[in-house]
Formats: C-alpha cells, sequence, structure tokens
C-alpha cells in the first residue's frame, strides 16, 4: 500500500510539471508521514543507548566507532535523534545537528565553515535485514521535514576510501549531490547536500 501511494503520487506530481527534485522530496514526505502514522518513527529515548550503540558499532568503518560515554554525549548534544521502531525493536537510527553545536566532528565543522544553516545527518543506520522497508527514506524524509522549517538544506558525508558504494547510490537517488570533499590518503569523504526547499 505504501509503495502505492509512493508511486501514485509520483506520477500525478510529474504530469502537472514538479521538478525531479521535488518529486523526490514529494515521495519522501509521503514515506515520512505513512511511517509516523504506523507509528514506526519516534524521538529517541535514554533506555536505546546499548542498542545504538551497538547498530552504530556493527556499521564501522561507514560511521565512527562509539563507547557509551560517547554516545551518551553524542546524543546529549544533537539537535535531533530519531530511531525507526517496530514495536519494542529498533530498526534504525538518525542523528542530527543543526549549526551552533559544540561538535567537534570534522565534518560537522566543515559544512558549518561552508554553509550558512543545515541540518546536519552526523550517521543514519538501518539494520541490514530491513533495508528494503523504507526505513533509510522514512529517517531522511524525517530530516528533510526539519531542513525546511530552516533552510531547506540536509548536509552529510558518505565515504570515498573506504568506499561505501551503495551508501553514495542510495544519497543520490534521493536527491544529494556533491559540494566538496575532505581527507587525504586512506580517508578520504564526499560531502552531499540535498536542497528540500522551505
Amino acid at each position: 500500500m505504501l509503495w502505492f501511494l509512493v508511486r501514485f503520487s509520483w506520477f500525478v506530481l510529474y504530469e502537472v510539471g514538479v521538478t525531479e527534485n521535488m518529486l523526490c522530496v514529494w515521495a519522501l514526505e509521503i514515506v515520512r508521514v505513512a511511517f509516523i502514522v504506523m507509528s514506526m518513527l519516534r524521538p529517541f529515548h535514554p533506555d536505546d543507548l546499548a542498542e545504538l550503540v551497538a547498530y552504530n558499532n556493527a556499521e564501522v568503518p561507514h560511521v565512527s566507532e562509539l563507547t557509551f560515554k560517547t554516545g551518551a554525549a553524542l546524543v546529549a548534544m544533537a539537535e535531533d535523534v530519531t530511531v525507526a521502531v517496530d514495536g519494542e525493536a529498533m530498526l534504525g537510527f538518525v542523528v542530527a545537528f543543526t549549526p551552533g553545536s559544540e561538535y567537534h566532528s570534522l565534518n560537522y565543522r566543515w559544512f558549518a565553515d561552508n554553509l550558512d544553516d543545515f541540518v546536519y545527518v552526523d550517521r543514519i543506520v538501518v539494520l541490514p535485514e530491513t533495508q528494503s522497508r523504507g526505513i533509510g527514506r522514512a529517517l531522511y524524509a524525517h530530516v528533510g521535514a526539519l531542513a525546511r522549517q530552516r533552510n531547506g538544506v540536509v548536509a552529510c558525508e558518505v565515504n570515498l576510501e573506504p568506499p561505501n558504494g551503495s551508501s553514495m547510490r542510495f544519497h543520490e537517488r534521493i536527491g544529494f549531490s556533491e559540494i566538496g570533499q575532505l581527507g587525504g590518503a586512506g580517508k578520504r569523504v564526499a560531502m552531499l547536500v540535498w536542497n528540500v526547499g522551505t
């Protein structure tokens, strides 16, 4: 049913001449609303921390490793931490920042130096066995909704070295584009932005 709604809405919007980028935004908004209605997205709760750290560390080197202490500090600094759930089971999460944070990530600082305003996705993790269920798109749609309350820009980075080709393809499908690169041999990332509008 959810896939039908997305495809039907895409067709209608295309027929009335909406741009491809806005088609992506509308499709993700439909996914976001559907997931909220199905109670699959909710704010982070302190009881989620152990699972968040475990899920995060299963995705190293695509994300930086966390301990219980650094994970707690990360979510305390973040502007938004949202989890995707199925009943009591966590399926994924997103951690987002906005300008003005004391977060010392080099990637976050790069965006702070190069963009006036943004919502920065520090990390987004979805359990591998659930990656075909639209959870990543729903989490990004949530972040896009936050960005539309600001200047409409979502920022993130994706590894080039070591490569993360599946993540890059996923971000390109959503509508992200590269505006720069950071790092050197052995550790280099593409700096991406997604203009969701306001």
